[in-house]
């Protein structure tokens, strides 16, 4: 029986808690944090209802972090960075 590749288990995104910062620097990499997040913010602001989604499951605009359920919604639209 073959052992199932180990590189395969790190294959999937891992949907938990992230950091504004760092979710932004997963999906954006070459630029600083900061402007990471902004333009992430900006992605979040334009596509259509996400933004609207994400604060009815409380999240706040001036929050630090996403949730797992915030996380989820998330890659639902932008997909997996």
């Amino acid at each position: 029986m073959k052992k199932e590749d180990d590189s395969n288990l790190d294959a999937h995104f891992p949907i938990r808690t992230y950091g504004k910062g760092e979710l932004a620097m997963c999906y954006i990499r070459g630029v600083c944090q900061h402007t990471a997040v902004k333009q992430f913010n900006e992605w979040i602001r334009t596509a259509p209802g996400l933004e609207e989604r994400l604060l009815a499951t409380g999240m706040k605009r001036g929050s630090r972090h996403y949730t797992p359920a915030q996380v989820q919604l998330i890659v639902n639209v932008f997909g997996e960075p």
